[in-house]
């Protein structure tokens, strides 16, 4: 079949791979029927994540029809159309029980890897390297569903794949930004980054009742869809983020802010920033968290501070002395995929929510999707979101 692979920093290919094949008796094979490039997928290409190797099938946005059922999994039926989740639950471990599913103890084979690193293993991801399990990703013409008695969600037939794609990753993990922030109705959000996940999130706070949220992004494109979602905006490529954040509040600041960029934050807008900026390109290679130090320093005293923006190993300088002495809550964490995605789709069946109008690139063939990458990269073309339909 073909798929989409990492060769290397910037080197994405589409290769000939072989057929995945039931391994274990809770698997399912899916054909793939929509798959997506994720902002996570960037860090990949851009050489951020450690434990890749030459040849790794990515992608972790997929869905499609189950072909082929293991013994195990008989939730699921040849034919059924599913949504995968990018996380891997075993549901029967303590973290699963208590409905943490991103901190599953079982799914990933490689978790003593992982706890050298994290101190303890953590769920299975899907195309995402070797420390969070090395399995096949999706940007391909089939995929293996392990433990598929557990995650995919069974999805009507009255629902295009492009309204449920999302459910796969971007749309909970935006939800559950929303719903780490507190919101009880009335309160001002702001949001760094507007790429699918910040958009998503405009989304989300809204349908969750606050009555403000401001985007901050330079990228004229992205800008323009998270006024669509309802937005208020800071370009921050000519505005300075905090001035305007206390202009637009009457000096009150956000009640809560979200870091929707993770770790290829860039935009340092004062003087300390830059200097530390130029400090750390000379002397480090650790992640530059930008947007959230920004964030931190915006945020309102008492306020909380969400971060679904993903870092791989350490980052730094951050404003933990900021943090403190303004008592603010931090919250974060890989999304846990299965207390939003039934909910959220019944969001969409009611019509509250159509997660496809961040969609700008289509494509049916996986061989566009070396050069999608790229767009997406750069945010040329207008690109904000691709997704390839491997089977037409």
């Amino acid at each position: 079949m073909k798929a989409l692979t990492w060769h290397g920093k910037g080197d994405i290919r589409c290769d000939s791979v072989p057929d995945p094949q039931i391994q274990d008796d809770r698997d399912v094979i899916i054909k793939v029927t929509a798959c997506a490039i994720c902002g996570s997928d960037l860090h990949l290409m851009g050489g951020f994540m450690p434990t890749m190797e030459r040849g790794d099938v990515l992608g972790h946005e997929t869905m499609g029809e189950v072909m082929e059922v293991g013994r195990a999994a008989s939730r699921l039926k040849v034919g059924d159309r599913v949504v995968v989740p990018f996380t891997m639950s075993c549901g029967e471990c303590r973290q699963c029980k208590w409905g943490n599913w991103s901190c599953c103890e079982r799914t990933n084979p490689n978790g003593k890897m992982q706890a050298e690193q994290f101190g303890y293993p953590l769920a299975g991801l899907f195309g995402f390297s070797h420390i969070t399990g090395g399995f096949a990703g999706g940007q391909a013409e089939y995929l293996r569903v392990p433990y598929a008695d557990v995650g995919p969600l069974i999805v009507p037939d009255g629902l295009s794949d492009e309204q449920v794609l999302f459910l796969s990753d971007i749309f909970p993990t935006a939800y559950m930004a929303a719903e780490n922030c507190g919101i009880k109705g009335g309160e001002t959000i702001a949001i760094w980054g507007a790429g699918p996940v910040g958009v998503l999130a405009v989304k989300s706070c809204l349908l969750l009742g606050a009555e403000r949220v401001i985007s901050i992004d330079d990228v004229p494109e992205r800008l323009e869809l998270a006024r669509q979602a309802g937005a208020e905006t800071i370009d921050f490529g000519n505005q300075t983020v905090q001035d305007e954040l206390m202009a637009m509040t009457n000096g009150r600041g956000p009640d809560a802010v979200i870091e929707a960029v993770g770790m290829e934050a860039h935009g340092a807008d004062t003087l300390a920033q830059k200097v530390s900026s130029a400090v750390m390109a000379a002397t480090s290679s650790m992640a530059r968290p930008f947007a959230l130090n920004q964030a931190i320093l915006a945020c309102r005293p008492g306020g909380v501070v969400s971060m679904p923006g993903v870092f791989a190993g350490q980052a730094g300088p951050v404003a933990l002395g900021v943090l403190m002495n303004k008592g603010l809550t931090l919250k974060t964490g890989q999304t846990h995929m299965l207390r939003y995605m039934k909910p959220l789709l019944d969001r969409i069946e009611r019509g509250e929510i159509d997660p496809s109008f961040i969609i700008s690139h289509r494509t049916t063939s996986l061989e566009d999707g070396p050069e999608l990458y790229k767009a997406f990269r750069d945010k040329t073309d207008g690109c904000t979101k691709v997704v390839i339909k491997p089977h037409g």
